[in-house]
């Protein structure tokens, strides 16, 4: 035990806690374990380094990795990150913070936590919102299991086919182990068929759908009579968003969407080669008793003072099992608290400015890739900052000359067109010099 420095337990301490339990050495807790499956040689662990030598080993790491400029979206937005953002989330009493168990000594944690809820029902129009998911792709599973519970009779849940692969892949494995059958909805000019909708409908088994705001082709989808025909059946209306772009469109509320789940990413959060991202779901307040996760709220104290609290906990770990809405033990909240001061240095006007500047980088590049004459125009419809064109030329070898060129752009869909996005990181000259290349 000499060994390891740091361990609190003295050889005394481990051998009462041994004798307690009724076994004699550390070897007797794996008895059970085939020996087979022991390993029993010696760890190939390096020599020991200096912190000087730590530090180039990483350095010389990090140089095999090439930066390049990112024109792609498909759910992860290369969004500008102000610098007070990570050096606020760096804060010891932020990063190192967990749970909140213990509202008197989580003030702070509970506060950011209850100003992000408040940001994202502002973002959604919804009444509502939880206290963040691990990402998007989970956010619209749970969606999907709370449309169920809240129709009860009705298991059957549709999923519109201009959403993310990722998105749909990650709802069909939560409906495959709890139980729900899914339906899809086709596209329709790059959008979601509101005639395939009615026609699901009719079947009077739907329990909820679920669509996107800004579609996996990057256009703006138009959900005029969506919640009503929804409603009509008795179902359960759910938008899958990009918070950022709700600066600009029209939010699930104004839709008349029940549920509004998607990605806190591009509010902020820098890619991350994939994470941590975190995920966030806001609903009516007709279905606040079904929302997963916890709820944090804001009340006064003995003192008539302002204070925080987890105000609903519908989780396994604080109600009977067989009633909790999921099994979501933490939350992202480190994230949430990216979220919540990128939100509060941006402001409705720095968010409409960031759409406005990627808007015009995206269409800029839009026109340009056409009148190469290596693409063609697939959809006649809206986007924001994100476009897929069919190339004329093949693709292996467009987004080969891309990387050379350092870029990262003409991403592949399964149809076989590429896409392309476009944020106001994105300057002119950039959009320019990948033009040039093709």
């Amino acid at each position: 035990m000499g060994t390891f420095a740091y361990f609190p337990h003295t050889p005394a301490d481990v051998g009462q806690m041994l004798d307690r339990i009724g076994v004699k050495s550390l070897d007797d807790l794996y008895a059970d374990v085939p020996r087979d499956f022991l390993y029993k040689g010696e760890y190939d662990l390096p020599e020991a380094m200096s912190e000087q030598q730590v530090r180039d080993f990483f350095e010389e790491l990090d140089r095999k990795d090439v930066p390049l400029k990112v024109f792609v979206g498909a759910g992860a937005y290369d969004h500008y990150t102000p610098s007070v953002v990570p050096y606020i989330t760096s804060r010891s009493e932020f990063l190192t913070a967990y749970t909140p168990y213990q509202c008197e000594i989580s003030q702070g944690t509970l506060r950011y936590i209850f100003e992000y809820q408040s940001m994202i029902c502002n973002l959604t129009g919804m009444d509502v919102s939880n206290a963040s998911m691990y990402d998007g792709p989970t956010a619209a599973a749970e969606a999907m299991m709370m449309s169920v519970a809240c129709t009860k009779k009705k298991s059957r849940v549709l999923l519109s086919r201009t959403l993310l692969p990722n998105v749909i892949r990650t709802v069909e494995t939560y409906a495959y182990y709890h139980g729900v059958t899914l339906g899809y909805l086709p596209a329709e000019d790059g959008r979601t068929s509101f005639e395939a909708l009615k026609a699901e409908l009719s079947t009077g088994d739907v329990a909820g759908v679920i669509a996107p705001g800004t579609n996996r082709y990057g256009i703006i989808e138009d959900f005029t009579g969506f919640a009503d025909a929804v409603h009509a059946e008795g179902g359960v209306f759910v938008e899958y968003c990009d918070p950022s772009a709700l600066a600009v469109i029209r939010t699930p509320g104004e839709w008349g969407a029940d549920i509004a789940v998607g990605d806190g990413q591009p509010l902020g959060i820098p890619l991350n080669f994939g994470g941590p991202y975190v995920g966030f779901m806001a609903c009516r307040k007709d279905y606040l008793r079904k929302l997963p996760g916890r709820i944090v709220g804001e009340t006064v104290d003995r003192d008539g003072k302002r204070a925080y609290v987890l105000t609903l906990q519908a989780r396994e770990q604080h109600i009977r099992r067989e009633k909790a809405t999921s099994n979501i033990c933490s939350n992202e909240s480190l994230m949430a608290l990216f979220v919540t001061v990128y939100l509060s240095l941006m402001g409705p006007e720095g968010l409409k400015k960031v759409n406005d500047l990627s808007y015009g980088g995206a269409h800029y590049l839009h026109d340009k890739l056409l009148a190469t004459g290596k693409f063609e125009e697939v959809f006649h419809q809206p986007f924001l900052k994100e476009f897929v064109l069919k190339p004329l030329v093949p693709i292996s070898e467009l987004q080969q000359k891309f990387l050379d060129g350092g870029f990262f752009a003409a991403l592949e869909t399964e149809e076989g067109y590429v896409s392309f996005c476009v944020t106001e990181k994105r300057s002119k000259q950039e959009i320019d010099e990948l033009v040039s290349l093709i």
